[in-house]
């Protein structure tokens, strides 16, 4: 960016328009530990200021990456091309809920268990549940249609959006959906939006579904020999025509390393754990409960515990919470990616992780939702050996292929950013691409939102 479009930015930020070096630093990286330094990062409040950045960025040709909270596993929020970094966490106003309705209005820079918490007040419940939900923004789970735990019953974020406002990259103000539960006047520029990663338009302003708060929940954890049990289990709860509102499965590794820091008690032999949670009206959880029970004996489970109450409830819950963290004392750094394959073929899935971890000498940690088939795969490497590193990548080559010959896809819910954009044309083909560019050029003819996030070969920013 030259000296121009850095005084003109000034003009609509003042203070708020950092360019010292320690504050670029702040905002060159995310979850990915990757770092790339933009020019500058500008702090809006309001959807006028970003789209007069916007028209800026046209006029001057810079690239604007917007940036929830930066915790994204794929580097959505990268300034891989420079430019200016476009917080929204100064955009963070609870607009409106309405309990009449079931509709909150917020602004991307919500945090989003501050949302949760806020329904939950007046009863209801904003249900996608990200791991990160303690501190990402809702314009981040926006961006990357981000699901969690919940999503085996209540589904992912794209499932509550019945609207957006947002600045389109030629800097016009566009208004997608509705106030209602139902709409389907034209093309879903809603869903088109939601997972875009910032490369269509830049959201101000989301319209979100609630649903009443669940009246009770039972929670317990089941005990497996081996990953491939624990995966039938899942498949068998599902066909027995139970639908808990989460199924988290932990291997081996992971299990041990929580117990590092927490009072966990293992049976001996153990290979796997599965924690489930059932929800709905109170007369029904407990027989539900027993019937999750019933299910993980009839697979195999060598113990199935129950917690007793609310606090027991949690600190089972913080268990997995801590497994992404915790898994760092198997090796520092942490490929981690998100495939989902049908939840039939978990067993197999699970068994050619364990084959392929042996061929390529690698520890491959393995959780995450496994009742909507999506798996956490970790490859621990010592980032010092490069041999180890390369054979880390050919993995993830593999780990994908196979993902797509059991119809499943490369990434459940971390988006493509840069991590997977090698990978794009595998799961949706050469013409899927093409398609893609195409609405992309529509959305953004200059190529100023977001550049160099999800396509592997794109222009610059266009002259």
């Amino acid at each position: 960016m030259d000296e121009r479009a850095i005084a003109a930015l000034r003009g609509i930020y003042g203070e708020r328009l950092k360019t010292s070096l320690e504050d670029r630093i702040c905002y060159s990286y995310d979850a990915t530990g990757q770092e790339f330094l933009p020019d500058g990062v500008s702090f809006p409040v309001s959807a006028d200021e970003i789209r007069r950045t916007v028209l800026l960025a046209n006029e001057h040709r810079f690239p604007v990456v917007p940036r929830g909270a930066g915790t994204g596993f794929s580097g959505g929020s990268l300034p891989v091309r420079g430019g200016v970094v476009l917080s929204t966490e100064r955009m963070d106003r609870i607009l409106s809920i309405d309990t009449e309705n079931l509709v909150a209005v917020v602004e991307p820079g919500v945090v989003t268990e501050t949302l949760k918490e806020e329904v939950k007040k007046k009863g209801l419940f904003y249900p996608p549940d990200p791991a990160s939900l303690k501190f990402c923004t809702i314009g981040g789970n926006l961006a990357e249609c981000a699901g969690g735990m919940c999503a085996v019953k209540y589904g992912v974020t794209r499932d509550y959006v019945l609207g957006l406002e947002a600045v389109l990259g030629t800097g016009e103000f566009v208004r997608t959906g509705v106030y209602t539960v139902k709409g389907v006047v034209g093309y879903d520029l809603t869903r088109m939006l939601v997972g875009s990663e910032g490369t269509l338009g830049i959201i101000t302003k989301a319209t979100l579904r609630l649903i009443p708060h669940p009246e009770s929940a039972a929670t317990l954890l089941a005990f497996f020999r081996a990953g491939e049990e624990a995966a039938r289990a899942v498949a068998g709860i599902v066909e027995a025509r139970i639908i808990p509102c989460a199924m988290e499965l932990m291997d081996r590794t992971a299990i041990e390393c929580v117990r590092a820091i927490a009072d966990l008690s293992v049976p001996e032999g153990t290979g796997c754990a599965l924690l489930i949670e059932v929800d709905g009206p109170a007369e029904s959880v407990s027989r539900e409960a027993d019937r999750v029970e019933a299910a993980c004996s009839r697979f195999g489970a060598t113990e199935v515990r129950r917690a007793a109450d609310a606090e027991g409830r949690e600190k089972l819950w913080a268990l997995r919470r801590s497994i992404s963290p915790a898994i760092r004392q198997v090796n520092p750094v942490k490929i981690n990616e998100d495939i989902v394959v049908p939840r039939s073929r978990l067993p197999e899935m699970y068994a050619f992780l364990s084959e392929l971890a042996a061929r390529k000498g690698l520890r491959i940690v393995n959780f995450g939702h496994a009742g909507d088939g999506n798996i956490h795969v970790n490859i621990m490497i010592s980032g010092r050996d490069e041999d180890e590193r390369r054979r880390a990548e050919g993995a993830v080559e593999e780990i994908f292929r196979k993902t797509v010959d059991l119809g499943g896809t490369i990434s459940g819910e971390h988006g493509v950013g840069i991590a997977k954009a090698p990978f794009l044309e595998m799961e949706v083909g050469p013409l899927g691409v093409s398609v893609m560019k195409r609405l992309k050029a529509c959305f953004d003819p200059n190529n100023i939102l977001n550049p160099g996030k999800i396509f592997l070969s794109e222009p610059a920013v266009r002259p």
